[in-house]
């Protein structure tokens, strides 16, 4: 375990205070889904799956935040991952433990339901879907 917690030391040492006060820790909901329907990035639900039973997206990789440890390799290196859950604090947490463990290109979507809905309604949809077949 001391690896991790260097390594954890080290992330977090290196996050001064023009890291946090500019945000880049974070991304829109809006700018996520144009990224991930030009396949540059991937939402990382980390709710569990009870959650999911009423609401889930298709467009996710589901992990819940205990199983992430075991699951990792399912992650890609090679795209952005923004983490959500419903309120904020577990994606916080997968955002901590991804960088240490590697995953650099890692920001947590400012959303909760409230915030990523209104990019899911259908004339949203219809532009990410253009973007998506190079449409637009």
């Amino acid at each position: 375990m001391a690896g991790t917690e260097d390594a954890f030391d080290r992330w977090l040492q290196g996050l001064d205070f023009e890291y946090w006060s500019t945000g880049q820790h974070k991304i829109e909901p809006a700018a996520f889904m144009e990224k991930w329907a030009r396949g540059e990035a991937v939402l990382l639900d980390v709710r569990d799956e009870a959650e999911t039973e009423y609401i889930s997206f298709p467009f996710a990789i589901h992990i819940p935040i205990n199983q992430l440890p075991d699951r990792l390799d399912e992650l890609p290196r090679d795209k952005l991952i923004a983490t959500f859950c419903s309120g904020g604090d577990r994606a916080n947490v997968a955002f901590a433990y991804l960088h240490t463990h590697g995953f650099d290109n890692v920001r947590i979507i400012r959303a909760g339901y409230a915030n990523l809905f209104p990019e899911l309604m259908p004339g949203k949809v219809r532009e990410l879907n253009r973007i998506r077949s190079g449409k637009a």
